[in-house]
């Protein structure tokens, strides 16, 4: 079995990291480029940068803030946020990203997917959706969490698989920043239906949380922001406490 990922999240608006409660009310959380260098040192696994504000004008900002955290860390890191053709993909990849991370953009254009992966293969390609409970199922959202789709969250996650997704990026927005635990149900349904990894996000509150995502619904890794932003759980022991209860984890 490969190891799960403990991944840090860093959301970005206008440079800096911040972080909210189902996508509001965000606060100021530190500089983005001293945090990847500190959950580097702390053992983390890779780490996720969203611009969650993005804009076409922004986009170079976004560029030169992947170069300055490139020469300051050795573990791999994924860019996301207003991502909306291949060369833009090719500029933050040639900038140091490793993998992308796209979420409207393929909903409006889902062959944005076949046409990056082939570009670039698809380890570096990862389909972020953002899935809010609809009833008995779960709709995708975009543009941040704001404009509700209609679509089916599992049928989608399964296209995207099929059009070279190598990995999905999951939100549960109904628990985004919640503490309350990841959706373990959403999840299990999910690791049903898709082959290529799935990262567990939204809700982590405790490291049971952590355990519950990979032990009760197969998360191939866990994301979370709040609780390492602000030194609640430390990474080397929610590892250490992962491995302790069988996964497999790297320390």
């Amino acid at each position: 079995m490969l190891t799960v990922r403990i991944i840090p999240c860093l959301d970005i608006k206008n440079g800096r990291t911040v972080k909210g409660v189902n996508f509001e009310g965000l606060r100021d959380a530190g500089d983005p480029v001293e945090l990847a260098k500190r959950y580097t040192k702390e053992g983390a696994d890779e780490l996720v940068f969203l611009d969650i504000t993005a804009t076409i004008e922004k986009r170079k900002t976004l560029v030169e803030l992947v170069k300055r955290i490139a020469a300051e860390i050795n573990i791999p890191f994924t860019v996301g946020g207003g991502i909306k053709t291949v060369d833009e993909i090719e500029d933050l990849l040639k900038s140091g990203a490793d993998k992308v991370s796209l979420n409207s953009s393929i909903v409006k254009d889902p062959d944005l997917i076949n046409r990056a992966s082939e570009a670039f293969g698809a380890q570096a390609i990862v389909a972020a959706v953002d899935a809010k409970k609809n009833g008995e199922s779960w709709n995708v959202y975009i543009k941040g969490g704001t404009e509700d789709t209609g679509f089916d969250a599992l049928e989608w996650m399964q296209e995207a698989e099929k059009r070279g997704a190598g990995e999905i990026l999951l939100t549960s927005m109904d628990r985004d920043g919640t503490k309350s635990g990841f959706d373990t149900e959403l999840l299990r349904k999910v690791n049903e239906r898709v082959r290529i990894p799935v990262i567990a996000s939204g809700g982590a509150g405790t490291i049971q949380h952590c355990i519950d995502a990979v032990k009760l619904a197969k998360a191939d890794a866990v994301l979370a922001a709040s609780i390492f932003h602000f030194k609640e759980i430390d990474i080397n022991e929610l590892k250490r406490q992962m491995k302790s209860s069988g996964i497999e984890v790297r320390l």
